[in-house]
């Protein structure tokens, strides 16, 4: 084995280290790709321990991020004969205090993940007891630690990062010298929790956490982060100092230490925001689009008034001297940006269209509006929906899953008692009495009952309808689908099968779009995005051979986190005061989605809010470049499937 990186990372060109980066790291074009190397690094390790029948010494971490690891490591367990026979785990950490069998715990995650699935001995496994008494506490992280210890130490750690910085839960403020012991969650821990446990009032204060120190003894540490969410944290972590305010920034002290990254996680690192900086680059048009804006925002000047100096002085020499002049980049990268603009997303008829994002023919488009869940249509393009109605366009929204998962109890309660008042036991084949039996005894490690997601899914199907007809979308034109990977009941989904495909096609081929509007934002906090885009992906290689798809353009939008960045943006449809007003109010038909958001990732904000500001911030950023004055811009980058 190498002293400083596995044989699964020995790629050329996917490490390049730079001045400004303090720590190994290695960049996949997905997750699932990094994933499949670190557990085939593991998996090495097992068997070399075990042709020299040693004991193979695994630290182990929870969360989103290893769960695709684990998955790599059952199949090759099951498919290729991995034994787990000769390995001691040491999981990271637990929340406090926690039974074993609550479904929240890390207990549950592990066995759920991995352990069920493998031959590892249960003596074997070791995960902090969440239900140690406190008088007894001091003295189990102590025991743990030892433990540890007698074993000749961990040979392998697995790590994640939290937006804090954290590793395990070591939060900031973590000693460097710190052991394994209780310590109490920062806020924006239990906040980015709180989806998991339906609220932030019911997420543990506290937790057991193996300490910095004893991480640090490991003889092998890899660090996972995916997704746009992780990228800050994750540049702060290998290019800022050494700080207990960012724990993770102790690992740069460790020898034997990988960051192993997607490319959004990568994204905001100076190698890959501004490479201009770092060495030359190959200047393609993105690449030209991107550095120009930056430089905008860097000199605080608009597009036209950057001059030759502006350029020199910020590493964009060779940009430059390739162009010529500072006035022909102005000039080609306002045009560029300019003929983004437009009123007529489903394109303007009668008109040259050789410098407008949407073709003008057909004048009446067939367009599919697909929404990953019961609200993000009118969320992430209210305006451009509304637009396209107004506009003559034959316009279908496709409601993907069911999104029952984020209506609280609370409030299918309240619909069910309606029920029951007005008209009785029975409606709609939900039997109102069982409902709020259930609903009213359930219990925190309990899964919705069909009836209570049954009602669920009603709710938000309704508030779909109030929405769309708001909008002025004819109900025939409205479609749900409830893909069947969503169907779980709980916070977990399935995997994308063969029969979610299937139906996703199955509307594609019956529409015969020109359009297609799709959810291209990957950060909502559970995945239902990516699942449904990858869907249509899906779908539409499926019907590729078709003769109506030579027509089909696919346009991604962004949805409630993040908003596509300035120089990525291919269509920005401007919105006017009234036009706002109007996404507004569609967004607050969704009535069980305010005020209380169940699943809202690190952002506090209720939805609409949200979308305002985004939509308002996009174009300013227009504005600030020199370009025209609007009220809100809503913004889609056009793919090529």
């Amino acid at each position: 084995m190498k002293d400083n990186a596995s044989l699964a990372y020995d790629v050329p060109g996917k490490f390049e280290e730079t001045r400004f980066e303090k720590n190994h790291n290695v960049i996949f074009k997905s997750a699932i790709e990094a994933s499949q190397n670190v557990a085939q690094e593991i998996a090495q390790l097992i068997r070399y321990k075990q042709s020299s029948n040693e004991l193979c010494v695994l630290g182990l971490a929870t969360g989103s991020s290893p769960i695709k690891v684990y998955e790599e490591l059952v199949r090759m367990h099951k498919e290729e004969g991995l034994s787990f026979s000769n390995v001691i785990t040491f999981n990271l950490d637990e929340y406090y205090p926690m039974t074993k069998e609550n479904r929240q715990s890390y207990h549950y995650f592990m066995h759920e993940h991995l352990f069920n699935h493998i031959d590892i001995k249960p003596e074997n496994i070791n995960i902090p007891d969440g239900t140690v008494t406190l008088d007894k506490l001091n003295q189990y992280c102590l025991d743990y630690d030892k433990k540890i210890m007698q074993l000749g130490g961990i040979d392998f750690q697995l790590l994640g990062i939290g937006r804090t910085g954290h590793v395990g839960f070591n939060e900031p403020g973590s000693h460097i010298n710190s052991g394994t012991r209780i310590i109490t969650l920062d806020h924006i821990t239990r906040i980015d929790a709180s989806s998991g446990f339906n609220g932030i009032a019911n997420v543990p204060k506290r937790a057991i956490t193996m300490g910095v120190s004893t991480i640090l003894r490991s003889k092998r540490i890899v660090l996972l982060a995916w997704g746009q969410n992780k990228a800050d944290i994750v540049k702060r972590t290998i290019q800022g100092d050494i700080s207990a305010d960012v724990p993770a920034t102790f690992l740069q002290n460790h020898s034997n230490t990988t960051f192993v990254l997607d490319q959004f996680a990568a994204s905001e690192l100076t190698r890959f925001k501004t490479p201009w900086l770092v060495g030359e680059c190959i200047w393609t048009q993105e690449l030209k689009s991107k550095a120009i804006i930056w430089l905008c925002n860097e000199t605080k000047q608009s597009i036209l008034k950057l001059t030759d100096r502006d350029y020199n002085n910020n590493g964009m020499s060779d940009l430059l001297a390739l162009e010529g002049s500072s006035y022909d980049l102005n000039i080609n990268m306002f045009n560029v940006l300019q003929h983004t603009i437009t009123g007529w997303p489903g394109g303007k008829p009668n008109t040259d269209d050789s410098n407008r994002p949407e073709r003008s023919n057909p004048a009446q488009k067939r367009v599919i509006l697909f929404s990953p869940h019961p609200d993000d249509d009118v969320i992430s393009m209210g305006g451009t929906f509304s637009k396209l109605i107004k506009q003559g366009h034959d316009v279908h929204v496709v409601y993907q899953t069911s999104g029952n998962i984020a209506v609280t109890d609370d409030e299918a309660l309240k619909f069910a008692e309606v029920g029951l008042d007005f008209i009785g036991d029975h409606s709609n084949g939900i039997d109102f009495l069982s409902v709020i039996e259930d609903l009213k005894n359930k219990t925190e490690n309990e899964t919705d009952s069909l009836e209570v997601r049954k009602l669920k899914g009603l709710i938000r199907r309704r508030e779909s309808y109030a929405a769309t007809r708001y909008i002025g979308l004819k109900d025939e034109n409205t479609h749900f689908l409830d893909l069947p990977f969503y169907e779980t009941g709980q916070i977990k989904k399935n995997p994308l099968g063969p029969e979610d495909i299937a139906i996703v096609a199955e509307i594609i081929s019956k529409i015969k779009p020109h359009q297609v509007f799709a959810a291209g934002d990957l950060a909502d906090p559970h995945g239902t995005h990516e699942v449904c885009l990858n869907a249509i992906f899906a779908a539409m290689k499926k019907l590729k051979s078709e003769s109506y798809m030579n027509d089909c353009w696919l346009w991604l939008y962004r949805g409630a986190w993040h908003e596509w960045d300035i120089h990525e943006i291919d269509m920005a449809v401007p919105l006017s005061p009234d036009e706002v007003l109007i996404k507004r109010h569609a967004i607050l038909y969704h009535q069980s989605q305010k005020d209380r958001v169940m699943f809202q990732g690190n952002d506090s904000r209720e939805f609409w809010v949200r979308a305002e500001d985004r939509n308002k911030n996009t174009a300013k950023t227009y504005d600030d470049l020199g370009l025209a004055q609007y009220e809100a811009i809503e913004a889609f980058k056009r793919f090529d499937y």
